[in-house]
């Protein structure tokens, strides 16, 4: 059961994976990353079975700093749409130095 959690969780962090290096679109990025720490989360989860509840300790500190990074995410996601009209990550290049 432990291998088939990890199983699934090593293919949803490469998915993750995946949708950040080849999608320009910053909300798709965000869900990307979102992805990736729910992968974490259920290695953690499938881990703590044989390790103790300390990796459960972990997924809520994760699931914190996962709606930290939504809500401080999604804001700047909508203060440059607003601003630049387009969330595209190419179209974003004058923000670069």
């Amino acid at each position: 059961m432990i291998n088939q959690a990890l199983l699934v969780s090593a293919v949803l962090f490469s998915i993750g994976v995946i949708g950040v290096l080849t999608r320009r679109n910053a909300i798709i990025l965000f869900m990307c990353v979102e992805l990736m720490l729910n992968a974490v989360n259920l290695s953690f989860v499938a881990l703590s079975q044989l390790r103790g509840v300390g990796g459960q300790v972990f997924v809520v500190m994760v699931m914190t700093i996962a709606a930290a990074e939504a809500a401080v995410g999604l804001a700047i996601v909508i203060s440059v749409f607003r601003h630049f009209g387009t969330v595209e990550m190419s179209a974003l290049r004058s923000l670069r130095g």
